[in-house]
């Protein structure tokens, strides 16, 4: 007879076989649904064990309650983090040609009224909405991912009555100190400094300094402040399409004066009055440095007061071979000044120990998790997107590893504006192929369940009952 091995020995075989099984759960690639397919609506993702997704709003069925009112493409995500009622709206813009701003309860249950537009598609010819940022005073933020020579767009809007406006009441004022550039990642540090991007392949990153950061408005914080561009070393790199990573020490160069106006002979100003951002940060005597479509960007704060500026670059690549991945994420310390690469193609996979090679390509959006935890969407089709988990134990910016934690099976699609509430994951399902846009709550299974569902999958529930009679 062989000797009974003790019930907690078991256990821990089940779990060191399920995190062993884990990964090969989350594919790098998987089938397409069919477009609308009726699985859209209840499983878009494949995720890891111990996570389940509901969806809590979708573009057709607002439509439906209101013709013509969501124009779609629903992009980054952001709370009211701060103030009465915090964290009880989510707020998205439409990166559509008629760009709007939609805002959700979270509170409310019932799924015909949570979710509203407060800003209408077009407004003030607003388009390509992509940015999305809770403001330190307590207005919203977003801006329009559209810039080029002679370009009237490239602007960022404060709707400063976010939580109160009703359907299409969203005041919606430009505030034009900010040099115009192709925005989408928008973040505050602890100075309530502003950090934005263009995102153009040649890109560079930006900083705000307001000359009243504490200001509790938007017309106090935009009245006057001074932009600087980012430049690592000597400057004027670009990442190209077969580039090294640009990192080591860097320092902030000013592109307008310390109140937002033009420096002579420095600043590009265009026809209105406002500045060109990517012309003046390309200029001779400033060499901003180009990054290769810099998108997202996060800020982290450590236990040691630094914080960490992290900002991915969507299309840059070490070889110019695009078929065999692409993209990097980059931090900055901005108590330093030290640029790194946070992560790339060359960082380990968890799941095999070897780089990660292609599976990792084009990281787009960044999230801060409840624990610290970075992780990283991509720009990518459904069949072939994946949503990272990285660790950095040491908090030194740069990752040691990174896993798989979903993969989007939406036809068409791709995720953006991923965003964490507690443990809860919200991420849009954006341009599918079927059309219909969808907000996506990820949850944690609680403990105790996530545990039965591990053990049913290895087919010891039945197993550890007769244990249980047995013993």
């Amino acid at each position: 007879m062989f000797a009974r091995k003790p019930l907690n020995v078991l256990l821990s075989a089940a779990l060191a076989a399920i995190a062993g099984g884990a990964q090969a759960a989350v594919p790098y690639t998987t089938p397409v649904l069919p477009a609308g397919d009726a699985q859209e609506m209840t499983a878009p993702y494949i995720l890891a064990p111990g996570w389940t997704q509901t969806i809590i709003a979708n573009r057709t069925n607002q439509n439906a309650l209101v013709p013509g009112s969501n124009s779609g493409n629903w992009d980054m995500i952001d709370s009211n983090r701060t103030g009465v009622d915090a964290n009880r709206y989510l707020f998205m813009p439409f990166e559509t040609g008629t760009g709007g701003v939609q805002r959700v309860d979270l509170w409310d249950s019932n799924y015909n009224t949570r979710t509203v537009t407060i800003v209408a598609p077009g407004t003030q010819g607003f388009v390509s909405g992509d940015a999305s940022r809770w403001t330190p005073w307590g207005s919203y933020l977003t801006a329009e991912e559209s810039w080029g020579s002679g370009s009237t767009k490239g602007r960022l809007f404060e709707v400063t009555n976010a939580t109160t406006a009703a359907a299409n009441g969203g005041t919606f004022i430009q505030r034009t100190i900010v040099p115009r550039v192709s925005h989408e990642g928008l973040a505050f540090d602890a100075n309530k400094s502003m950090y934005f991007v263009d995102e153009l392949n040649g890109g560079s990153v930006y900083k705000y300094v307001s000359a009243n950061p504490n200001a509790t408005s938007g017309n106090d914080y935009f009245a006057a402040g001074q932009t600087f561009a980012l430049k690592v070393g000597a400057g004027g790199q670009f990442e190209g399409n077969n580039g090294p990573a640009i990192t080591g020490a860097s320092t902030w160069v000013a592109i307008t004066d310390v109140n937002g106006g033009a420096i002579a002979g420095v600043s590009t100003v265009l026809a209105d009055g406002t500045i060109d951002g990517r012309a003046t940060a390309d200029h001779a005597s400033i060499l901003g440095t180009g990054f290769n479509r810099p998108e997202d960007m996060e800020i982290q704060n450590l236990a040691n007061g630094d914080q960490l500026l992290y900002f991915t670059t969507t299309d840059s690549d070490n070889n110019g071979n695009t078929a065999d991945g692409r993209s990097r994420v980059y931090s900055l310390n901005l108590t330093t000044g030290v640029t790194s690469l946070f992560a790339s193609t060359d960082t380990i996979d968890s799941a095999t120990g070897l780089p990660v090679g292609a599976p990792f390509s084009n990281a787009d959006n960044l999230a801060i998790g409840p624990d610290g935890t970075m992780y990283i969407i991509e720009d990518q089709d459904g069949g072939v997107e994946n949503i990272w988990s990285t660790v950095d134990a040491n908090h030194d910016g740069i990752a040691e590893s990174m896993s798989v934690i979903a993969t989007l099976r939406v036809q068409g699609a791709e995720s953006t504006g991923m965003y964490f509430l507690g443990d809860k994951m919200y991420i849009n399902v954006q341009h599918p192929a079927s059309g219909n846009d969808m907000l996506v709550e990820i949850t944690p299974v609680p403990e105790a369940e996530t545990y039965a569902m591990m053990l049913a999958g290895l087919g010891l529930v039945g197993f550890m009952a007769r244990r249980r009679r047995q013993d």
